[in-house]
């Protein structure tokens, strides 16, 4: 019996993890014009210093696997582990202070018109 979806638009969150790199690993795994969701793989990254991510959309993030601790530019500082998720509004300026070295991470971003 085939299955009713496709290959190619199906998968596992965690089959085929990437090895460490310099940098986190971002890959899109559903893109539409008003959504896109992304596999986040952290090895220990963090933000580099300076650095915030100012998006123009709503985010909702879910760290799948691992630790991590967001920082926000108003000063507060949030500690997320596997299984927790956090809602952040479009141009709330934010960075990655921190990850264990098996962060996973799963990412929606929402067009501003959504």
């Amino acid at each position: 019996m085939k299955p009713d979806v496709p290959a190619s638009a199906r998968g596992n969150l965690f089959a085929a993890l990437p090895p460490p790199t310099a940098g986190e690993i971002f890959q899109t795994l559903f893109g539409s014009p008003g959504c896109r969701i992304e596999r986040i793989v952290s090895h220990g990254h963090a933000s580099a210093p300076g650095d915030w991510y100012d998006q123009d959309g709503d985010e909702w993030v879910v760290l799948l696997a691992g630790a991590a601790v967001l920082r926000f530019e108003a000063g507060n500082e949030v500690a997320l582990r596997a299984g927790d998720w956090i809602t952040i509004p479009a141009h709330r300026r934010h960075r990655v202070e921190s990850t264990s070295t098996d962060a996973v991470w799963l990412a929606v971003h929402c067009a501003p018109e959504c």
